[in-house]
C-alpha cells in the first residue's frame, strides 16, 4: 500500500512543466488562446460562483483535481463563455480515474450541476475503473449521447499524458484523441433529439441546447491533471429558419395541458379544460435573431412570444415575453416572468395598431442586450437591458391562464444573427 501511495504521489506531484502552457507564434497568429497560464487559476471559478473555492490547485505547471469532488460539487468553469471553437488539452488520470471536459455549460440558480446543461467529453480510466461501464460512459464518449469508434482509439495508460480535442462548429461536433478523430456527429438534429429525449437526459429539458456557455472541468472523486488547455474561436454562421412547417409541430415541444394543433396550415393555440398556462417551445435555443410572426386573435387573445426562455420543473417557462394580448393590454411590450414584471410597456396611443380579429404581423429583433418590437410595421418598444443580454434560451408561444383563449399563428420565420 505504501508503494502505491508513493507512486500516486510521484504521478501527481510532477507535471513536467518545461515548455508547457505556452503558445507558439503560429498558434497566436491563428487565434489560439490559453485558458490556463500554468501558474495560477486566474480565469477559473466555481460553477455558479463568483470565486474559486473548489478543491483544485496548480502543481508544477498543471491544474490538478485533488479528487475530493463528487456528483454534486467539484466543478470549475472559465470566466468567459465560448460558442464555436476548437478546444485542445492534455490530461492524465489516476488509476481508475474519472473526470470530464464540459462545454456550453449554462449557469443559473435553477441548475445545480453543470452536466444537466453542458455536453461532456468523457475522461475515464476504463481498464481500471471499479464498476462496469456502459458504452455511453466510456472514454471519449459524448457522455450519454454518442459513442466513439474504439477501433481507432489509442489511449495512453493511466499516469501518462494524453491529448484530446473538441471541435464545435455551428452544430458540427468532433472528438479527437491523441491526433485521431474518434467521434463525429451533428447536434440538434432529429437523431440528436431522439437520443436526448429517450435516455439519461429525458428529465433534463435544457441539456445540450445552449449555443454558448462556459468551459467546465470536473473533479469526480479522482485525482486528475490538465495542462496546455487552449482554445481557438470559430465564426458563427447565420441561418434562416422556418419555425413552423404548416403541417405539424415538428421542432416544437408542448408544456402543459392546453391545446396546440395544426389545422388548414395554421398553428392554433386554444385553452383546454384545465384553463391553465400552456406553452409551445422551440426545441432549440435562439439567442440573437430577427423573428417575424403573424397572429390572429379569434377569441380572447391573451398570449405572448417568449424569448431566451428556459423550462423549469412543471409548466413554468422562465424568460422574457413580448406581449400578445387584447387591445388595451400592451401588445408589443416586454414582460419578465417570475421576476421584475413589466420592463417596458407600449405608449397608450400605439394600441390602435393592433387589428382585432384580423391578421397582425409582429417583428422581434433581439441582439445582445437590446430588444426591439414592431407591430404591423410600427415600432412599439426599444429596450436595452443588461440581464436580458446575459440570457439565452428558447422561443416559446404562450396561452395565458383563465380559459377562453384562441389564437392562430402562421409564417414564423427567423434569421439568426
Amino acid at each position: 500500500m505504501l508503494a502505491s501511495l508513493l507512486a500516486a504521489a510521484t504521478l501527481f506531484s510532477s507535471c513536467e512543466s518545461a515548455q508547457q502552457n505556452v503558445l507558439t507564434e503560429t498558434e497566436k497568429a491563428e487565434g489560439w488562446q490559453l485558458l490556463f497560464d500554468g501558474k495560477t487559476l486566474d480565469g477559473w471559478r466555481d460553477y455558479n460562483g463568483a470565486t474559486l473555492t473548489q478543491p483544485w490547485h496548480v502543481v508544477d505547471g498543471c491544474i490538478q483535481a485533488k479528487g475530493d469532488g463528487n456528483d454534486a460539487s467539484g466543478y470549475i468553469v472559465t470566466d468567459r463563455q465560448f460558442e464555436n471553437f476548437e478546444l485542445s488539452w492534455n490530461w492524465k488520470l489516476s488509476k481508475g480515474g474519472n473526470s470530464g471536459m464540459l462545454y456550453h455549460v449554462v449557469e443559473r440558480p435553477q441548475f445545480a450541476v453543470p452536466y444537466i446543461t453542458g455536453p461532456e467529453y468523457q475522461l475515464i480510466d476504463t481498464p481500471n475503473f471499479p464498476e462496469k461501464l456502459h458504452d455511453w460512459q466510456d472514454m471519449g464518449a459524448d457522455y450519454a449521447m454518442y459513442i466513439p469508434d474504439k477501433s481507432v482509439m489509442k489511449v495512453n495508460p493511466q499516469g501518462e499524458w494524453n491529448n484530446s480535442k473538441i471541435v464545435f462548429d455551428n452544430g458540427h461536433v468532433e472528438h479527437w484523441l491523441n491526433g485521431v478523430k474518434i467521434l463525429e456527429f451533428e447536434a440538434w438534429t432529429d437523431d440528436w433529439f431522439k437520443r436526448k429525449n429517450s435516455g439519461k437526459w429525458e428529465n433534463a429539458p435544457e441539456y445540450g441546447l445552449a449555443h454558448k456557455g462556459v468551459i467546465c472541468l470536473q473533479d469526480h472523486g479522482y485525482p486528475a491533471s490538465f495542462r496546455n488547455i487552449k482554445i481557438k474561436e470559430l465564426p458563427r454562421k447565420e441561418q434562416e429558419v422556418n419555425l413552423f412547417n404548416s403541417n405539424d409541430l415538428h421542432g416544437w415541444e408542448v408544456y402543459g395541458t392546453e391545446k396546440w394543433y395544426v389545422k388548414d396550415g395554421l398553428l392554433i393555440c386554444e385553452s383546454g379544460p384545465d384553463k391553465g398556462y400552456g406553452y409551445l417551445a422551440t426545441r432549440e435555443y435562439y439567442d440573437d435573431f430577427d423573428l417575424t410572426v403573424e397572429f390572429k386573435q379569434e377569441a380572447d387573445g391573451n398570449s405572448g412570444v417568449f424569448i431566451r426562455s428556459f423550462i423549469e420543473e412543471g409548466v413554468k417557462v422562465n424568460g422574457w415575453q413580448v406581449e400578445v394580448a387584447p387591445k388595451g393590454k400592451g401588445t408589443g411590450g416586454i414582460y419578465e416572468s417570475y421576476g421584475r414584471g413589466w420592463l417596458i410597456e407600449i405608449p397608450k396611443e400605439k394600441e390602435k395598431f393592433l387589428k382585432e380579429r384580423e391578421w397582425n404581423t409582429m417583428r422581434i429583433l433581439v441582439k445582445g442586450d437590446q430588444v426591439t418590437t414592431w407591430l404591423n410595421g410600427e415600432q412599439m418598444v426599444d429596450l436595452k437591458d443588461e440581464i436580458i443580454g446575459k440570457g439565452q434560451g428558447r422561443i416559446a408561444l404562450q396561452i395565458h391562464d383563465g380559459g377562453g383563449i384562441k389564437v392562430l399563428w402562421r409564417n414564423l420565420k427567423l434569421k439568426t444573427l
